[in-house]
């Protein structure tokens, strides 16, 4: 059975020029950057762990990481503006191998 995915939204905060490149490389691999220091990405729960591992490993102290999981309701009411087609939400739900 497939695993369920969820939108998340990735915030970081990183002072080192050369951790902020190592996290930004990483997180390209998860999804899409929305701002500078924020992306967007569609994870299992399995994955969002992984990737929480694995930027703790980039990031020091001094470094700030917020991931907000946004639920079905929350993901109903973004607001598309802008820059149309940045929230596509048409995923399939399951995967035929």
């Amino acid at each position: 059975m497939a695993e369920i995915k969820h939108w998340y939204l990735i915030c970081y905060d990183i002072r080192s020029p050369k951790r902020w490149r190592k996290a930004y490389k990483l997180l390209q691999g998860y999804g899409d950057r929305v701002q500078y220091s924020i992306f967007r990405c569609r994870l299992t729960q399995r994955d969002r762990e992984k990737l929480r591992w694995e930027l703790e490993q980039i990031l020091v102290t001094e470094d700030s990481l917020f991931v907000a999981g946004l639920c079905h309701r929350c993901e109903e009411r973004l607001q598309k503006c802008n820059r149309p087609g940045v929230w596509v939400d048409d995923f399939d739900c399951f995967r035929i191998v």
